[in-house]
C-alpha cells in the first residue's frame, strides 16, 4: 500500500515512542493543530505531554536541554520547521553536541536527532529556504542524513533515533506529499548506505533529498532519447557512501552531481574531488555540477526560477557538456508531457499541498 512521506514519518515516530520509553519528541508546532506538517499528529495524546511537547521560542536553550537529556540516556528528537531556525543554537550543536562524546572519552553518548525542514518556494526567501547540510557535514562528531523518498524518511528516522551518534536530519518540504509503496520487512539499508534508484550505463546522476526526484525525472526524459542514466540517492552526506558512487562511475564514466545547496564549498566539490582522485583518467568527460549560486535565496517567484536549476536548463547543459545528440525541444516536450506541474507556480511543489508555510 502506498503511503505519503508524512504518514510514514509519523509511523516511524509512533513506533519509536512505543518501542523505547526513552524517546522524546519536541519542537515548535509539535503539539499544535498543524503538528509539524502532520508528522506528529496524535502522538501527544497517545504518549503524553511529558514525551511529546511544544517548546518555547528559545531554540538555543532547548538545544542545551536536549543535549542534557541525551547524556542522561534519553533519545530526544528536536524539530525545526525550518532548517534556518537551527542557526540560533549553532554553538550548542557545533561545540557541545558534536564534541561531548569525544571530550568525555565516550563516557557520555549523545543519541540525539535534530530534524531540520528545508522550505523552498512560496516566497520563503533568504532565511527560510536554506539547506545547510554542507555546514553541518564539516563538523566532526555529527552524522548528516537527507531522505529523498517516503521509505527514506521512515527508515532513516528510525535508525537515527536508534543511533548513539548525534544525527542532523535534513528534510525537504517538497517531499511531504510524495508517495511510495511500503513493505515493512524489506531490506533495511544501513544509515550511511546510498541507494541506486535506477540503473544505467551511460551517465551517473548523484544527488540528495529532493534533488534525487529531479534526477529521476531527468533520467526518465533521457531514457526516451536512448541515453541510459543511473541515479544514486546518497541518503547520508556525512559519512557518504563513496564505494557505491565510485562503482557507478567506473561503469558509466560520466557524472552529474545535483546539490540542493550552494555549489561553492559544498557537496558537489567534495564528491567531485573524490571521483577525480580515485578515478583520474577514467572519466570520458569532466564532471558536471548543478546547485545554487552564491547568493541569498530571493523571495520573488520569478527570481527564484533563476536561482534554482530547472529541468529545462539542466537538460540544455547536459546536452552541451556531454555532446549528446538529442533535440532539446523534444526533450523538454517529453518532460512537460510526463511531469506536468499541477500548480501554476513553479516555485511550489508539483504535487500535493502547496503551503503557505
Amino acid at each position: 500500500m502506498s503511503q505519503t512521506y508524512i504518514s510514514l514519518l509519523n509511523q516511524a515516530f509512533d513506533e519509536s515512542l512505543k518501542d523505547n520509553s526513552k524517546v522524546m519528541l519536541f519542537g515548535l508546532g509539535v503539539g499544535d493543530i498543524g503538528a509539524v506538517f502532520g508528522s506528529t499528529t496524535n502522538l501527544q495524546s497517545k504518549y503524553g505531554s511529558e514525551r511529546v511537547f511544544e517548546i518555547p521560542l528559545s531554540e538555543n536553550a532547548v538545544t542545551g536541554m536536549a543535549l542534557g537529556l541525551a547524556m542522561q540516556g534519553f533519545r530526544p528528537v528536536m524539530m525545526h520547521q525550518r532548517a534556518d531556525f537551527s542557526f540560533t543554537s549553532a554553538e550548542q550543536i557545533i561545540n557541545q553536541i558534536a564534541k561531548t562524546s569525544y571530550m568525555s572519552g565516550e563516557v557520555y553518548k549523545v543519541p540525539l536527532v535534530i530534524r531540520m525542514i528545508v522550505g523552498r518556494g512560496w516566497g520563503q526567501g533568504p532565511t527560510h529556504a536554506q539547506s545547510p547540510h554542507a555546514i553541518f557535514s564539516h563538523v566532526p562528531g555529527l552524522q548528516v542524513v537527507a531522505p529523498a523518498t517516503p521509505l527514506d524518511g521512515y527508515y532513516l528516522m528510525k535508525q537515527s533515533i536508534s543511533s548513539d551518534i548525534p544525527v542532523i536530519f535534513l528534510e525537504h518540504r517538497w517531499l511531504h506529499q510524495t508517495t511510495e509503496g511500503f513493505i515493512k520487512n524489506e531490506h533495511i539499508p544501513d544509515l550511511s548506505e546510498a541507494k541506486i534508484m535506477k540503473s544505467g550505463k551511460d551517465l551517473t546522476f548523484i544527488s540528495l533529498s529532493y534533488g534525487v526526484i529531479e534526477c529521476i525525472k531527468l533520467a526518465a526524459v533521457l531514457s526516451e532519447l536512448n541515453i541510459n542514466a543511473e541515479v544514486i540517492n546518497l541518503r547520508s552526506i556525512q559519512p557518504w557512501d563513496k564505494s557505491t558512487v565510485l562503482r557507478s562511475i567506473e561503469k558509466t564514466k560520466n557524472a552529474v552531481i545535483l546539490d540542493t545547496g550552494h555549489i561553492e564549498f559544498g557537496l558537489t566539490g567534495e564528491v567531485s574531488s573524490t571521483i577525480y582522485s580515485e578515478l583520474f583518467g577514467l572519466l570520458s568527460n569532466p564532471i558536471l555540477r548543478f546547485g545554487l549560486p552564491m547568493e541569498p535565496t530571493p523571495s520573488s517567484a520569478s527570481l527564484a526560477l533563476d536561482h534554482y536549476p530547472t529541468i529545462e536548463k539542466m537538460l540544455s547543459e547536459i546536452k552541451a557538456h556531454f555532446g549528446f545528440k538529442f533535440d532539446l525541444a523534444k526533450a523538454i516536450s517529453i518532460f512537460n508531457a510526463n511531469f506536468p506541474y499541477k500548480s501554476k507556480h513553479k516555485d511550489q511543489p508539483d504535487i500535493g499541498a502547496v503551503g503557505p508555510f
